[in-house]
């Protein structure tokens, strides 16, 4: 079952072509919905005019050859492994994810396009696993990590505009799965209303784009990439620079550090890590 293709069976109802249109608009929607989104929030305008203002604060030049270096160390740390999450538990999820959805998404257009002729039976097996990792990953997020839910004792029901991304991506893995799972079973009538759910919250996915976090993905590796080169030229994003504190001079300059942050500075025990955020 997993290793045919889904969307083969599907082209004696739908046309390959109708199909293929549809995953072209929904490429469309997204890069239409992002650059609105640049437009609304002024992101490019933000990151050209800060890039400005930080270069008069740099007090060294950092070359192309370096840049390059943190490009790479931003693509590695940053984006491959997020590396920005200090949580565990919400780096998996979010590597699950992650993974799970381009696979998801490309293995899709693979099939969609090669629905025709003959596809192998290695790309649906990515196709269901893709699927099936955004949704361990998901669920995983949604019912454990998610914020509100542990900290501010909000039920995992309690959906918001800000959940629209998270809600439309598990409900387009989740019946794109059970959608798979009635048609090689042959639940006519209940893989034609898997199939249904499956593209309403695909077409979703990709149409609020504007109005989900899906355009952040492109946001986040900017400002990490510019956020390491403000350390690397010296500007330090506006921010002071923070001298060492176990550094004898600094000690001798300013004596009562030990007095409100102890012998190994900067530590300082785990404050509101001490316990997980788990009150209701």
């Amino acid at each position: 079952m997993i290793t045919s293709n889904p969307f083969a069976e599907l082209s004696a109802f739908i046309a390959p072509g109708v199909m293929q249109a549809y995953v072209v608009l929904m490429v469309l929607l997204v890069i239409g919905g992002t650059l609105l989104d640049v437009k609304h929030k002024k992101s490019a305008r933000y990151f050209f005019e800060k890039g400005k203002s930080l270069k008069k604060l740099a007090k060294r030049e950092v070359g192309g050859a370096e840049k390059v270096g943190l490009a790479v160390s931003t693509l590695a740390n940053e984006v491959l492994a997020s590396g920005e999450f200090e949580n565990p538990d919400r780096r998996k999820s979010h590597l699950l994810m992650m993974y799970g959805f381009v696979t998801f998404v490309v293995t899709t257009a693979i099939l969609i396009f090669g629905v025709e002729g003959e596809t192998s039976g290695f790309v649906s097996l990515l196709w269901h696993i893709g699927a099936l990792m955004v949704s361990v990953g998901g669920y995983w997020f949604w019912f454990k990590i998610r914020v509100d839910v542990r900290s501010e004792g909000h039920p995992w029901y309690d959906v918001h505009l800000s959940d629209l991304f998270i809600v439309s991506l598990l409900l387009t893995t989740t019946f794109a799965l059970v959608w798979s799972l009635f048609q090689a079973a042959g639940a006519g009538v209940l893989a034609g209303l898997a199939f249904f759910i499956f593209i309403a919250a695909a077409t979703t996915l990709f149409g609020t784009v504007y109005w989900s976090k899906l355009a952040h993905m492109f946001f986040k590796p900017a400002a990490a990439f510019q956020k390491k080169v403000a350390k690397a030229d010296g500007s330090m994003d506006k921010l002071p620079e923070l001298p060492e504190l176990t550094d004898p001079i600094v000690k001798e300059r300013y004596p009562d550090i030990p007095t409100y942050m102890g012998d190994t500075p900067p530590y300082m025990g785990l404050g509101i890590k001490r316990e997980a955020p788990t009150h209701y």
